[in-house]
């Protein structure tokens, strides 16, 4: 559904519940530029929601799946040598998004389950609807975008890697899911990246899924259409004729541009389950980004996968408990992880709904208390021998 069908909620503003973290907004706010439509107009094509009046950017979107991020890295010290050099000179282009974790309250928190489940790496990954056409995010991101009040989050994703650092799985929660927000009561999910920032994000989706989340990560809509035009492009098979302003995806295989494959994200009107099916776009643009990331020789090619490694850490940013140092650890660590196992998921949903004037999501909470319990315990596979639908199709809408 798009602006034209309903008028979007406006940002709520910071109440005194949820103050703005003065480490974050100083940092955004240090960095403030203003704002330019994209030349070619699809920025106001993709605003289906019209942007929150406030500072004016955000940063990021799902830094891909840190696990991008950390993956590529890792094929940077088995592919192009020069081990600490190159990796600590792209490390050093991802921001650190500060203060993340340190105004939650330990005790509050889930706990990590025993034994080597206990050892995996989990990833809240969110990316704001504020639409920009220039980067916020990495060390090109300029706006003041994780102050509270300033955007809602239109991507949010738990990704999990389990202790060996062979698989991982991916949850998308739909942005418009009606969830219990601390300290504000039943409100969409995304609302909670608006009300607090990233904390009040983790807090939220901690609180849902009863999953202790140990990093948070961001990536823009300008970032991902960068990383895109990176890799030259990706490749996905849409069902049936649909557009979104002037792109039109024909039925079928479609190669995708940066530009393309923003709108293919985008796009939910016309779908068949709407805001669904956009997550199931969303997810499946991620596997078709992975997928042409480790093909085609990019990684025998050492110029182009610098370019790319470039674009990638230029786009994204991460909560400052990753360093360096950090990031090179885990980079070696996932060293074998590959597209083919990492699973991609949609948190169960029990129908659509309306709550007052919006129109929500209404989580299925028997099959998700499942599933998120499956998820923090590495026993994935015993979920899905129950619940196969949940899984992201080979051809999404």
């Amino acid at each position: 559904m798009t602006a034209k069908d309903e008028p979007a909620e406006p940002a709520a503003e910071p109440t005194a519940e949820s103050p703005a973290e003065p480490t974050a907004e100083s940092a955004a706010k240090s960095a403030a530029k203003p704002s330019k439509a994209g030349p070619d107009g699809l920025m106001d094509d993709l605003a289906d929601e019209p942007a929150p009046e406030s500072p004016r950017r955000r940063r990021r979107w799902r830094r891909v799946l840190v696990v991008t991020v950390v993956m590529l890295f890792s094929l940077v010290l088995l592919v192009a040598g020069g081990l600490y050099v190159i990796s600590d000179r792209l490390a050093d282009n991802v921001v650190r998004i500060p203060s993340v974790f340190a105004p939650l309250d330990p005790a509050e928190r889930p706990t990590k389950p025993p034994g080597p489940a206990g050892q995996a790496e989990t990833f809240l990954l969110a990316g704001s609807d504020s639409l920009a056409d220039d980067p916020t995010t990495g060390t090109d991101g300029e706006g003041v975008s994780l102050m509270p009040g300033a955007q809602r989050s239109d991507v949010i994703m738990l990704a999990r890697v389990n202790a060996a650092r062979t698989a991982a799985v991916v949850v998308s929660i739909p942005r418009d899911s009606w969830v219990a927000v601390p300290g504000h009561g039943m409100a969409k999910v995304n609302a909670a990246y608006s009300y607090g920032g990233p904390t009040l994000m983790v807090r939220t989706v901690e609180a849902l899924t009863n999953v202790r989340v140990d990093h948070f990560a961001t990536i823009d809509f300008a970032g991902f259409r960068a990383m895109v035009d990176a890799v030259g492009g990706i490749d996905v098979t849409v069902a049936e004729r649909t557009a979104f302003g002037e792109i039109v995806f024909e039925p079928g295989h479609n190669h995708l541009d940066g530009r393309r494959a923003l709108a293919y994200v985008r796009q939910r009107e016309g779908l068949p389950a709407g805001d669904l099916s956009r997550v199931q776009r969303q997810q499946n643009a991620l596997r078709a980004f992975l997928a042409k990331a480790v093909s085609g020789g990019l990684l025998r090619n050492p110029v182009r996968l610098y370019d790319l490694l470039d674009a990638v850490t230029r786009s994204v940013g991460v909560d400052d408990t990753l360093g360096n140092a950090d990031l090179r650890t885990l980079a070696f660590g996932m060293r074998h992880l590959r597209p083919g196992t990492v699973t991609f998921l949609t948190s169960p949903v029990a129908g659509l709904g309306r709550e007052g004037k919006q129109s929500v999501v209404h989580l299925d909470k028997g099959r998700a208390r499942r599933l998120w319990n499956a998820f923090d315990h590495d026993r994935i596979q015993d979920y899905l021998r129950g619940n196969a639908g949940d899984v992201l199709g080979g051809n999404p809408p």
